[in-house]
């Protein structure tokens, strides 16, 4: 079967699942008054996700991320997990968390068939972690984190929002965080959506110095997998971890996205940034793949080149929890 691709040639080899909106972390740049609950008790169910990563790995998808809010708050996320895992031509299933049940649950994951795990950390500072989360959870996530590492998971990364006023300044922390740790360690520009215009304006960090300084201290990028995400990724001879940036504000950012979204509604996101979404549930009730297959390839001949971040476009994403960035 032809894989999956758009009208610039671009493949798709990577979904990102979002299980839920609802996250029980109060982080100030996604949800400062907590999440909308009101979603639910309509989220994507077990079966419908069986049906939906089947089509997509028809299509040539290797690779599911499960994404939120926070996943961990589905009951069923092993088994989650295990269905993704179990569909044939899936090579790797992640997860991005908050970390707040990975010392309980790594195990259960691990024998789900988990293969990769971010946790975001946006503060190596309880203090600062407390303030930017409304959680006193750094200590257990940083086990969690050290657990995942001597579980030997494929690869285990952690997520760091770039702001200014909260974590600008802990370049010098983080890269002692990854000294001796097999960790990939991720900066993230903030991104405007349609709720956080002044928020941006306050603390957007470009990633652009951060790059210049390591690249000036002996890291060198390296290469990247035809299923991995945007982020560049630096590696250091005297360094066990390894650095990486995701800037989507920088030039050409899009020119190889390999990645669509699905949200817990069951609602196709052809980028994050979208003006609209595309309806695919009414595919998730039958079995037979083939109406799902020839709507997601109908449907990504609409995707745009670009995100339009640059234009002050922020499309139809309310928050970042709303499809797991």
């Amino acid at each position: 079967m032809q894989p999956l691709q758009d009208r610039f040639s671009r493949r798709f080899t990577y979904l990102r699942l979002s299980l839920t909106e609802s996250c029980n972390f109060r982080c100030d740049y996604c949800l400062p008054d907590g999440p909308d609950c009101s979603s639910r008790k309509y989220e994507i169910t077990l079966p419908e996700v069986r049906r939906l990563v089947t089509a997509f790995a028809k299509l040539g998808t290797t690779k599911i991320r499960l994404t939120g809010g926070e996943p961990c708050l589905r009951k069923d996320l092993s088994e989650i997990i295990a269905t993704c895992k179990s569909v044939p031509g899936i090579e790797k299933v992640a997860i991005t968390t908050n970390g707040y049940r990975m010392k309980r649950d790594l195990q259960d994951w691990k024998e789900a068939g988990l293969d990769a795990i971010n946790v975001s950390v946006d503060s190596l500072d309880p203090g600062t972690f407390h303030l930017v989360t409304g959680q006193n959870k750094l200590s257990d996530i940083i086990e969690g984190i050290d657990q995942a590492v001597d579980m030997d998971f494929a690869t285990v990364k952690v997520n760091t929002v770039l702001l200014k006023q909260y974590n600008g300044g802990e370049l010098p922390e983080f890269l002692k965080f990854i000294k001796d740790r097999n960790v990939a360690l991720r900066f993230i520009e903030l991104m405007r959506t349609t709720d956080n215009a002044d928020y941006y304006q306050r603390q957007h960090v470009s990633g652009q110095d951060i790059k210049e300084r390591l690249l000036k201290e002996g890291w060198s990028l390296t290469s990247r997998a035809d299923n991995a995400g945007p982020a560049q990724e630096f590696a250091h001879p005297d360094y066990k971890g390894k650095m990486g940036l995701i800037m989507p504000y920088s030039k050409d950012f899009c020119d190889d996205c390999n990645r669509l979204r699905v949200s817990s509604l069951g609602q196709l996101f052809l980028c994050l940034f979208t003006e609209q979404h595309q309806d695919i549930r009414q595919y998730l009730q039958d079995d037979d793949p083939q109406p799902l297959i020839n709507a997601l390839r109908n449907n990504v001949m609409l995707k745009k080149a670009t995100h339009g971040l640059h234009e002050g476009n922020s499309g139809a994403t309310r928050h970042l929890a709303m499809i797991g960035g």
